[in-house]
């Protein structure tokens, strides 16, 4: 049973198990609020699965890319909780649930060739746009990354993404329940498929002075 938390955009959590079937999903829109609910997520979570927190054997954690503030959030209570049932935590981009999400729908209804590029973008604010470009499942049904994580001004991305050949496929969104299946194929293949540290779209805007500031008499 894997718990995924995410928190690069609004914040998600889910409980799924591991052949993948999704027991529960919720979330939050709110950008800036992940302290104030991630908390109350995870018992919902849990609850609207009917498990118990010792039920979980597993927690995915979404590295990113994101905002220093916000993806450090779920990053921290993804350890948190793994620490204190002493389960591992699977690190995943966050980007390749969103891919595994589309690549999945775009099976069911045809809309697209499995094979073609395209790419996961995420507003990145401050006229920047997070990319990462996918070409279609691999052998353990893991989207397959083209081209990593990728900070990109906003009058550039779609020349770049263009010189690809890669569709753009914008989400404002993390879906959870994505996330920790991808943990779950990554398990079953006995694979690392994420970053051990996190994916910050930019380094945090406070900084460490440089020293003490000279008093005036």
């Amino acid at each position: 049973m894997i718990l995924g938390i995410d928190t690069s955009l609004g914040s998600t959590v889910a409980v799924v198990e591991s052949d993948g079937v999704v027991r529960s999903q919720v979330e939050s829109p709110d950008p800036r609020g992940h302290a104030e609910v991630i908390g109350a997520l995870i018992e919902q979570a849990l609850r609207e699965a009917s498990i118990r927190p010792a039920d979980i054997t597993h927690v995915a954690a979404g590295m990113g890319p994101g905002p220093f503030t916000g993806l450090r959030v779920g990053i921290a209570a993804a350890r948190t909780f793994a620490l204190g049932r002493g389960v591992p935590v699977v690190p995943v981009v966050s980007h390749d649930a969103v891919a595994l999400e589309l690549l999945l729908h775009d099976a069911l209804t045809g809309d697209r060739e499995a094979d073609d590029p395209f790419a996961v973008v995420t507003d990145a604010r401050r006229r920047e746009f997070a990319s990462t470009v996918y070409r279609g499942l691999d052998d353990d049904g893991l989207p397959r990354r083209l081209a990593e994580p990728t900070l990109i001004p906003r009058d550039e991305l779609d020349a770049r993404l263009d010189a690809l050949g890669a569709l753009r496929r914008d989400t404002g969104r993390i879906p959870a329940g994505m996330l920790a299946v991808c943990a779950a194929r990554a398990l079953a293949a006995g694979r690392e498929i994420g970053p051990a540290d996190a994916l910050y779209l930019r380094s945090p805007d406070v900084t460490v002075p440089a020293g003490p500031k000279k008093v005036g008499s």
